[in-house]
């Protein structure tokens, strides 16, 4: 279905129990195809638990819109105005957002207001994980350690914070995905032009300035959480170094040089957030690893472009799964969640600077790739490995 003017409306709207999916809407630098393999996977989900499943996306280049996944298609741009008149004529049982990325979450805080049930994690508490300065408030109060901070809503109040972390600091935006706008800045007149270019772009919004942690590893762990179980699908230890945005790195399943202590860290403070946020379903988490310490960098409440990776790594259908413990459908006991995988797993970027003339290809907290391969490797003597391994020093050693 989609939209037209002065036309009578096609759509009729069954008895059945429906449930809506929010898509990710057109490619773009920092978000996908993975979240359409989020998409498909949970509308599969929907079906086999009975429910009649919708989906609103407009990207003609996806298996999401393919005519026969879904119950019914609306092909919409994933907005307010087309997604409320599509609500106010299907009246759901509730509507996923956890599947689509950062445009579908962005929604969430609309279907909130309206009373619409949000199948998963509440918006209160996915507000929590997104709004940068609540978030560091909570690993505060959890007592895990996170880089020093504080929050801003004019350059004069970011170039005092930034003075009182220390620099070099980080510069980023709330509610944003791909690192829109996240700047690594080394005085203060650094940080008057990043906080200007946020308040162009993204007005009206709370910037967080925090220490970044300088030559020190990246790791972040995928995890599914039913309300009572918690299930970590995988550690993935990053090539390059922190302040390099994770969709742009090379990340390797599982972690290879990470110590079962720093491991365990860093499952432990995932489950304690999991359970703080009150999550249903998928929650993925970003850390630094510095000295031998493991600090948290932000918390992303909703598939990550990891997810469907880490599902083809391990042949355990995540998606399938998490959207069932979404629908109260089932819990993680009830699925067979044995991993398989022969040696390693990589996770590779790929970048489309030969289309982009000009374009600087110097990668920082902004992502900038436009796609991600997998490679499968027997071990770490694999030549390609020990070719990135050896990048990977050097970034360290910088």
């Amino acid at each position: 279905m989609s939209n037209t003017s002065l036309h009578s409306n096609e759509s009729i709207s069954s008895s059945r129990k429906k449930i809506i999916v929010l898509g990710s809407g057109p490619n773009r630098i920092g978000q996908g195809i993975e979240f359409d393999y989020c998409c498909v996977h949970g509308l599969m989900a929907i079906k086999e638990c009975g429910y009649e499943a919708i989906m609103i996306n407009c990207n003609p280049e996806t298996v999401s819109t393919d005519f026969d996944m879904a119950d019914k298609l609306y092909f919409e741009p994933v907005y307010w105005e087309h997604l409320w008149e599509i609500i106010e004529l299907e009246k759901p049982d509730g509507v996923i957002v956890q599947l689509g990325g950062q445009t579908a979450l962005k929604l969430a805080k609309r279907l909130h207001e309206r009373g619409i049930k949000i199948i998963g994690t509440s918006y209160e508490n996915m507000d929590v994980a997104e709004d940068r300065g609540r978030f560091s408030d909570l690993l505060k109060e959890l007592e895990i350690p996170y880089p020093n901070y504080g929050t801003a809503l004019t350059a004069d109040e970011a170039i005092d914070v930034a003075n009182k972390v220390g620099y070099p600091v980080l510069v980023r935006p709330s509610y944003v995905l791909g690192g829109q706008r996240m700047r690594i800045v080394i005085n203060d007149e650094e940080v008057e032009k990043a906080c200007i270019s946020i308040f162009k772009h993204i007005p009206d919004n709370k910037i967080l300035i925090d220490h970044f942690l300088d030559r020190c590893q990246e790791a972040e762990v995928d995890a599914i959480f039913d309300g009572e179980h918690f299930h970590v699908m995988g550690v993935m230890e990053h090539i390059e170094p922190a302040g390099i945005h994770s969709g742009d790195s090379n990340a390797v399943l599982p972690a290879f040089n990470l110590s079962p202590m720093l491991v365990a860290t860093m499952e432990f403070y995932s489950e304690k957030i999991a359970r703080a946020l009150n999550i249903k379903g998928l929650i993925n988490i970003q850390f630094a690893i510095k000295d031998g310490k493991v600090y948290v960098i932000e918390a992303n409440p909703r598939a990550s472009r990891t997810t469907p990776f880490i599902a083809k790594a391990y042949q355990i259908p995540y998606l399938n799964i998490a959207t069932k413990i979404m629908l109260d459908k089932a819990k993680l006991p009830d699925f067979n969640l044995e991993k398989k995988l022969e040696g390693y797993a990589i996770k590779e970027p790929v970048f489309s600077f030969n289309k982009f003339p000009g374009v600087n290809k110097e990668l920082g907290p902004e992502m900038k790739s436009t796609g991600e391969a997998i490679r499968f490797i027997k071990d770490l003597r694999d030549p390609y490995f020990r070719t990135l391994y050896k990048e990977r020093s050097m970034h360290l050693s910088k």
